[in-house]
């Protein structure tokens, strides 16, 4: 019995130690990972990269040497995905997921479009892999970033610029899309359904100066399934005025405001109110 009881402690033990050879630790990394999603007009773009710090480090010139290739973060070469066809800086570029790629400069910085996305670092980078190349201006900052950072600014529905932050060093460059005949060609469509999307498409016609008439009319047709919807009266006050409709913009905001009061809906008693004012002079 004492044989079987020292046997089955020493394969315990045993056990215990290859379940600790086998356990893993759970740290923090070094430089976290951030995804980032913004829309572009009807499509999106979208950013996977890691973010080291400054620990107390110069960074440009010294961590990361100027007009040497940069994996533009950390560990895996940054991605960057476009859904739909792309200009950067005015150059074009086909829809997908590339690896961006970066050669800083004092003066001048290389943003690279390079097809070979699934890269560690920038050790397997090869020159003939780039899609695209395009030349910025880096722009210095008062303050310092301490984490690597990505970031989308000035963002409407044509383009959009992405920003690379650390130290304090700002590198922007531009993105734009141009999906304008393909929207139209989708309103097209959807006016030949049964139910029509007359206010989406009246709004779309007058943000973007598209035949003022047809949004009015459209406008008209969207009031008449909404009676009680003080957002659709404030909407088709301001595409009569512009179609040169005064009364019928006044009395739009008119029965906007009323129906605002009425359902204490303050943000819309406040446009109507505005529409109203600026429908009079």
């Amino acid at each position: 019995m004492r044989k079987i009881a020292i046997t089955l402690l020493l394969a315990s033990g045993l056990m215990f130690s290859a379940q600790q050879a086998d356990a893993q630790i759970k740290l923090p990394p070094a430089s976290s990972t951030q995804f980032i999603l913004q829309d572009l007009g009807i499509s999106q773009v979208s950013v996977v990269y890691q973010r080291p710090n400054m620990k107390g480090r110069t960074i440009f010139g010294e961590l990361v040497p100027y007009e040497q290739i940069w994996r533009t973060g950390a560990n895996n070469a940054t991605n960057i995905t476009f859904q739909s066809d792309v200009k950067i800086e005015g150059q074009a570029l086909e829809a997908g997921t590339y690896a961006l790629f970066t050669i800083p400069g004092k003066d001048e910085w290389t943003i690279i479009f390079n097809k070979n996305a699934k890269q560690w670092g920038a050790y397997t980078y090869d020159k003939a892999d780039d899609i695209l190349r395009v030349k910025v201006k880096p722009r210095a900052l008062t303050n310092p970033i301490e984490t690597f950072t990505i970031a989308f600014e000035e963002v409407n529905d044509q383009h959009l610029k992405a920003c690379l932050l650390w130290e304090k060093t700002k590198v922007s460059f531009l993105i734009e899309v141009d999906q304008k005949a393909e929207i139209l060609a989708s309103i097209d469509e959807a006016m030949q359904a049964e139910k029509k999307p007359y206010f989406q498409a009246a709004q779309y016609y007058y943000t973007h100066d598209i035949d003022i008439k047809k949004a009015a009319a459209w406008m008209v047709e969207a009031d008449k399934g909404n009676s009680k919807a003080p957002h659709i009266k404030y909407w088709k006050s301001l595409i009569l005025a512009k179609s040169g409709d005064k009364a019928g913009s006044i009395k739009a905001a008119e029965e906007g405001l009323k129906m605002a009061k009425s359902q204490n809906n303050g943000e819309y008693v406040k446009l109507n109110t505005q529409a109203l004012e600026a429908a009079k002079k």
